[in-house]
């Protein structure tokens, strides 16, 4: 639940477990866990925060999101503030302050606990109960001072204002670790460093074959392992490899295998 969709300040409040689609985080983003916990997943791995986690994320990176109700009934409660690139560019040529290099630092960074930060955060709870106090103009004052009270950690300063474009990766071993996202294949280029154009033609002539064929089939393939290996229900598997829906990956798993995924 976005109480007031018209800012970058966003208040979830889910009271069962949901599966966010969104799949690529587009602008950083500073947030806090009120209660519940939430299950990130990556290509690292998977992460688990509770309540009380304050942390940042980093643009364009790619996970999974599950948000869990506590154990005690509470619904999953915790607040974003998303902090837009444009926001940023302004910010740093108003107050001269600059990335000193490229950051090569986590994606994910958990912040020690801070009474500042999480002061912060209480002043934003008022207008989640009157959002339309949260006016562009007050928003705009509070992602400012987001940002005011990040720089206090120095070593921040890099992931905040380094605004150089992602450069050319290593196209193989980045679809090998991250071929489960749904994401649109401009994403997929823009995160390696390529044009759409250049990412298609690089692709087919490291694997061979186009990537929306090359994706479905890997995740086919990881669909079947997880089923048949880890024991795994089709309900479970079909959106951890990058399905949309059940009925499309049942249709496209007995077209690829030419069996029921049930019937493993």
């Amino acid at each position: 639940m976005n109480n007031n969709p018209q800012t970058n300040i966003l208040y979830s409040c889910v009271s069962e477990q949901k599966r966010d689609n969104e799949q690529v985080v587009v602008e950083h983003a500073l947030g806090i866990i009120l209660s519940g916990e939430s299950h990130f997943y990556t290509s690292q791995g998977t992460r688990t925060y509770g309540e009380g986690t304050i942390g940042l994320i980093k643009k364009n990176t790619l996970l999974k999101t599950v948000k869990v109700p506590s154990h005690e009934g509470k619904p999953f409660k915790s607040i974003n503030v998303f902090l837009d690139q444009e926001t940023l560019r302004r910010y740093s040529a108003e107050n001269n302050i600059h990335a000193r290099g490229s950051y090569t630092g986590e994606p994910m960074i958990v912040l020690s606990p801070d009474p500042i930060v999480e002061g912060y955060f209480d002043s934003l709870l008022p207008y989640f109960d009157y959002p339309r106090q949260l006016t562009r103009a007050l928003a705009e004052l509070k992602t400012k001072e987001a940002i005011e009270l990040l720089l206090r950690f120095n070593s921040l300063r890099d992931f905040l204002f380094d605004f150089s474009q992602p450069f050319k990766i290593d196209l193989e071993a980045f679809m090998n670790k991250n071929f489960m996202f749904n994401v649109p294949l401009d994403r997929f280029a823009k995160l390696t460093g390529r044009s759409l154009a250049t990412f298609k033609r690089d692709f087919k002539e490291i694997f061979s074959t186009p990537p929306e064929k090359w994706l479905r089939q890997k995740r086919l393939e990881k669909a079947h392992f997880l089923i048949a290996q880890g024991k795994q229900s089709p309900a479970t598997v079909y959106h951890e490899v990058g399905f949309e829906n059940l009925s499309h990956f049942s249709y496209a798993f007995k077209e690829f295998f030419g069996y029921n995924p049930s019937s493993l």
